[in-house]
């Protein structure tokens, strides 16, 4: 993606009357005429958070591993029953050069068909010295930091994880469960995952205090690309780990292939979340729309768009919770017929807001950890 702060357009002289600029418009401007630009001159380049620091940072932990492996060989720093430390590089890296392809390929599908944009494109004027997302100079900067330790934070619980329970990262085996039971294993573990990271966001939400600190920041983003996704408080992104992918690997375990392949999945589906655009485009979304009360990007852009009480939900997958808790929203769905759910076009649902309590809300994830620590200790 482009340098954040270089994306901030300078005003130029307000006396001159061809660049005087007029209430409404855009402060920042599409490089060229989206008309005429071609569709591979929209990617964005693959740094980090578009910094030189983040990306050096990303790679160079990964790159520690492989150093760890030349230096003490893999049989002493790999962990048994697990995958190799040179595996769980190699992994890491896959994870990092799809995230940067995926952006790369939504923020071009968002410049170069603006039908399927889902906000109109008067929502995106800005009054203000912004960027397209939304966010100010400022703004920018306090996320730049929290993606440095982010990376960081993030590396040392992945490093952890391998080293304090052996198995989590799967190794190879030589024959594997029946196709249809590894299938229905993977569409539990995320309805896991999608559980807790429903109660933990929707908690972010309605307490002041974890709003203030940790959650407002990522909602700087009004109307978000890919390249909002993981731009966040860095303890956010770090909870959002345990809640999610650690909870549910502990509570429903998946094969090598199938962890990779959810981790894959869930990489792609949550910058669809914030790609601004929702159609056939959004592949990881598309192809699991057929699943009870899945949703689409355009949920959780209406999300974004400052009706933050509804559509928690981060997993499309995972769209029942967001149902059966109350917070399930259409938003502009009715606009995107083409995508619009089954559920988009059913009347409207009274929030239940009883659930809100500072107590209340926590207590679903609290619930899961204890369970969670339990099947750690072998009580289950």
């Amino acid at each position: 993606m482009p340098p954040q702060v270089a994306e901030l357009v300078e005003t130029k002289n307000p006396h001159n009357e061809n660049n005087r600029k007029k209430e409404g418009d855009y402060v920042y401007q599409d490089p060229k005429d989206t008309d005429t630009l071609l569709f591979q001159e929209h990617f964005s380049n693959l740094l980090f958070s578009g910094d030189v620091v983040c990306t050096v940072i990303e790679f160079g932990t990964i790159f520690l591993l492989y150093a760890a492996v030349f230096i003490f060989g893999v049989e002493n720093v790999s962990v048994h029953d697990s995958m190799t430390l040179t595996e769980v590089a190699n992994l890491f890296l896959l994870f990092s050069i799809v995230t940067r392809i995926y952006n790369s390929y939504l923020e071009a599908c968002f410049f170069k068909f603006p039908k399927y944009r889902t906000q109109t494109v008067s929502s995106h004027r800005l009054k203000s010295k912004k960027e397209i997302c939304g966010r100010d100079e400022e703004q920018l900067k306090t996320l730049a930091w929290h993606d440095k330790v982010t990376l960081l934070s993030q590396f040392a619980l992945n490093i952890a994880i391998y080293y304090t329970i052996p198995g989590y990262y799967p190794s190879a085996q030589p024959t594997y469960a029946p196709l249809y039971e590894r299938i229905a294993r993977l569409v539990l573990n995320h309805y896991i995952l999608s559980f807790g990271m429903y109660w933990t966001h929707r908690a972010l939400h309605v307490n002041k205090f974890l709003w203030d600190h940790i959650h407002s920041l990522h909602h700087y983003a009004k109307h978000p690309l890919s390249r909002n996704t993981y731009e966040d408080h860095w303890f956010d992104n770090f909870m959002n780990a345990i809640v999610g992918h650690f909870f549910a690997q502990i509570l429903c375990p998946l094969d090598h292939t199938m962890f990779i392949i959810s981790r894959l999945f869930r990489i792609c589906e949550s910058l669809e979340k914030h790609s601004g655009i929702s159609c056939y485009l959004n592949f990881a979304h598309y192809i699991q729309s057929w699943l009870p009360f899945a949703q689409m990007p355009h949920h959780h852009d209406y999300h974004h768009e400052g009706f933050k009480g509804c559509n928690y939900t981060f997993t499309s997958i995972g769209g029942v919770w967001d149902l059966i808790f109350g917070t399930r929203k259409a938003g502009r769905g009715l606009q995107h017929p083409s995508v619009a759910t089954r559920e988009d076009k059913q009347p409207k649902r009274t929030q239940n807001t009883s659930l809100d309590h500072p107590l209340v809300v926590v207590s679903p994830v609290l619930s899961l950890a204890v369970v969670v620590g339990a099947t750690l200790a072998g009580y289950f």
